[in-house]
């Protein structure tokens, strides 16, 4: 059974909205895009095996896509000690954290490659500095992860409990874990299926089956709670089996619990807000960029008179714009100084980890496009496709020049914030070197409240103004004689704009030219005298 959300015209299920983010959650933890969905699966199948109750089910499947949504937060504190903290993340999943055997080497290599380069001493230095404070910035680090993560399930609309359960995800069965140290059954018993689940899917994908089972095994009753290794184990065969085959995406949204919601409008605007939030918190240079930029975004689209559909469409794309960047470690991002090629590279790749991110849902793919534009330009010398103006369109156009702006609007690791003045200037020169569109900077800097010239608002399906008044004519009823005597024209020059309008608008009928022109708002009642 589907919930439907009163007020919803737009039908996106908060599962797919979840699981998108779950992907992004998957690239910052340095793991395959799916990871979180065959944990969720293996997690789900688990829990029946248990026989769990309906309850526990709904925690279970919300827990597994979410364990790691607060995974952006300290990233940067993270990234100052070890370096690449997306390797960090993907080295630790491998590792018992509960023992020091198998942490001190890991720690002590991320400091030593962190600080590669040093002199012996200075490295000698480092290394030990760092690992005497490694403990106390790694238990900060995870706390802000499980409350980031509490926050952001409970914007995301779900219930306490599993909010509850979504903070406690590094918590472990002998009490050694974190944020609370909790111990045995007083761990939800969500938590205690999810990270057994999970930890299995990323042991056989590194070590194989057999080698995976036997860590598992070793950390019986010391990470995982036992009974949920007994099960696992003694069914291991059923529980994985058909995983290869798996449509992981298709999966997830089959197995996810009654009631199914269908979001409303404005939960589908709240849920962007919260996984713009999430990309924005990987760096402290970078907290609110999203929001602004749809901010400015959105008024731009107004001015421009783009209709109201697609603006709601540019604001939601601009809020998930840099969802990609949880991919790209935030060592690059808080750089001080000029990045390497190589890191370069890395970041020419978080549009693209932006689209990938949101490709799987049908409604989600459309903003995908737009987002994994916003670092195109007008002359091909953009990234990451690196495609010219005819490939870019108004959207995408209008993000870029809101990007651009409120950028350079923001203090940079290499750089303090530029001035109102001179950030408009720079993207003056943008337009003048062929790089930006004049119509979308003008529009973009109106709305940041620059005195420009008026903005003209761009017409639909770049009709021109007589085409605009044939339309509305040809929508009020008139015919060719009648329009033609209107606008002081001949019927015959009344059809060649007809045949033109209609190749521009994709209509073969007057009944469909009408329904466009309401659609534009080209006709209406406030277009009468």
């Amino acid at each position: 059974m589907e919930r439907r959300s009163p007020t919803a015209t737009t039908a996106i299920r908060r599962a797919e909205i979840i699981a998108a983010l779950s992907l992004a959650t998957d690239l910052a933890m340095g793991q395959p895009m799916d990871n979180a969905l065959r944990s969720c699966v293996l997690a789900m199948r688990l829990g029946e095996a248990l026989g769990l109750a309906r309850g526990d089910m709904l925690a279970v499947y919300w827990s597994a896509l979410l364990r790691h949504v607060g995974c952006n937060a300290e990233s940067h504190s993270m990234a100052a000690l070890f370096g690449d903290e997306v390797e960090l993340n993907r080295d630790v999943a491998l590792t018992d954290v509960g023992s020091a055997a198998e942490m001190m080497p890991l720690i002590v290599g991320m400091l030593r490659k962190a600080n590669a380069g040093a002199r012996p001493l200075a490295m000698l230095t480092a290394v030990a500095a760092g690992f005497a404070s490694s403990r106390a910035v790694a238990a900060q680090a995870v706390s802000g992860h499980c409350e980031v993560a509490e926050r952001l399930a409970a914007r995301l609309g779900l219930a306490a409990d599993i909010v509850a359960a979504v903070g406690q995800a590094e918590e472990r069965w002998d009490g050694r874990g974190l944020p609370a140290g909790l111990k045995g059954e007083a761990i939800p018993v969500a938590v205690r299926v999810v990270n057994l689940a999970r930890d299995a899917i990323v042991l056989t994908a590194a070590l194989g089956a057999e080698a995976a089972e036997a860590k598992l095994r070793q950390r019986r009753a010391r990470a995982y709670d036992p009974q949920v290794v007994d099960v696992f184990v003694n069914r291991h065969r059923t529980l994985t089996g058909g995983f290869e085959a798996l449509v992981s995406w298709d999966e997830v949204l089959r197995l996810e619990p009654e009631p199914r919601v269908i979001l409303a409008d404005a939960d589908i605007d709240a849920a962007c807000l919260a996984m713009a939030d999430f990309a924005d918190v990987k760096s402290p240079f970078t907290g609110g960029h999203s929001r602004a930029v749809a901010a400015l975004a959105r008024e731009a689209g107004r001015r421009l008179g783009v209709p109201s559909g697609e603006v709601a469409a540019l604001n939601r794309a601009a809020l998930l714009h840099d969802i990609g960047q949880s991919a790209i470690s935030a060592r690059i991002w808080t750089k001080p100084g000029p990045l390497s090629e190589r890191e370069w590279e890395e970041v020419r790749l978080h549009p693209y980890y932006g689209e990938r991110i949101l490709s799987r849902s049908p409604v989600l793919s459309g903003l995908g496009a737009i987002v994994g534009a916003h670092h195109e330009r007008l002359d091909g010398r953009g990234y990451h496709r690196g495609i010219g103006s005819a490939g870019l369109a108004m959207p995408a156009r209008l993000l870029s020049a809101a990007e651009a702006y409120q950028g350079m609007r923001e203090d940079r690791p290499y750089r303090p914030a530029i001035s109102r003045t001179r950030a408009a200037a720079e993207l003056k020169r943008e337009v003048a070197t062929g790089r930006l569109d004049a119509d979308c900077v003008d529009a973009v800097l109106a709305a940041a409240g620059h005195a420009v010239a008026p903005v003209r608002k761009r017409l639909p399906a770049d009709l021109t103004e007589r085409e605009i008044e044939i339309l509305r004519q040809i929508a009020r009823g008139g015919t060719m004689k009648e329009i033609g005597r209107a606008l002081s024209i001949s019927p015959k020059t009344v059809d060649n704009h007809i045949q033109h309008i209609y190749a521009k608008i994709t209509v073969k009928t007057r009944a469909g030219a009408v329904l466009f022109a309401i659609e534009q708002g080209i006709v209406g009642p406030t277009d009468r005298e």
